[in-house]
């Protein structure tokens, strides 16, 4: 399959598309390049793609073989964004917090990929609060959004506290009551937490934080549709 010239977030990419140069979606997300001689393969959102007003169409071989994008241990860090973790689950949900001042205004964003990839945004205002608290309830939000009987589902986060005091029996002083609920929430369901490099271009995780932000900034409240698997 060809490859089109598209536009990421106002820089030029190069993304896999068909013969006819409509972008080709798995999972709602599509395979782009950053240069045709790099190998390392990342996946950005349809919804985060345009094709270039004049863009050109290049044959499958133009672009390198594909490789892993994350560099090895101990290696000088890649340049260019992240590429986001494999995920093999039918749901998956990208959440971030955000808090102007520690504790201060506070917003959760939350990106849920439905089977088939339909993509569903939110974001919460959660008044005068921590940035653990707004990464929680984005967790929180997130997994809620997600069926309760989904046969396999992630939620993406970048905050390692979250991550820890949920998975690996970290002890909390605070919050304990928000922590408690959540795993209440996530008890006997296929739902896995899987940690994402935050502000590393991952796009999903990148949009997250946007609506996080944009919670902070608008001081309201945009929920999560009621989704059934």
């Amino acid at each position: 399959m060809p490859w089109i010239e598209a536009v990421l977030r106002g820089q030029t990419v190069l993304a896999y598309a068909n013969a006819s140069g409509q972008l080709l979606a798995q999972g709602g997300r599509v395979e782009i390049r950053y240069k045709p001689s790099d190998g390392r393969a990342y996946h950005a959102a349809v919804a985060n793609l345009a094709p270039k007003v004049g863009g050109r169409l290049f044959p499958d071989e133009h672009c390198a073989p594909a490789e892993a994008a994350a560099p090895k241990k101990g290696s000088a860090k890649a340049s260019g964004p992240a590429a986001a973790p494999t995920v093999k689950a039918e749901w998956i949900a990208y959440t971030d917090g955000a808090c102007s001042g520690n504790p201060g205004p506070a917003g959760s964003g939350m990106v849920v990929i439905a089977p088939g990839g339909a993509i569903h945004e939110g974001f919460e205002y959660l008044g005068h609060a921590t940035n653990n608290v707004a990464e929680l309830t984005a967790v929180l939000r997130g997994a809620e959004c997600i069926p309760a009987d989904a046969a396999s589902a992630a939620v993406m986060t970048d905050s390692k506290y979250a991550i820890g005091v949920l998975t690996k029996g970290w002890k909390a002083k605070a919050n304990q009551e928000l922590i408690l609920h959540i795993r209440k929430v996530l008890a006997g369901r296929r739902l896995h937490i899987i940690y994402v490099p935050g502000h590393s271009g991952v796009p999903m995780n990148e949009r997250a934080d946007e609506l996080a932000r944009e919670a902070v900034r608008l001081g309201r409240s945009k929920p999560l549709p009621k989704l059934s698997a």
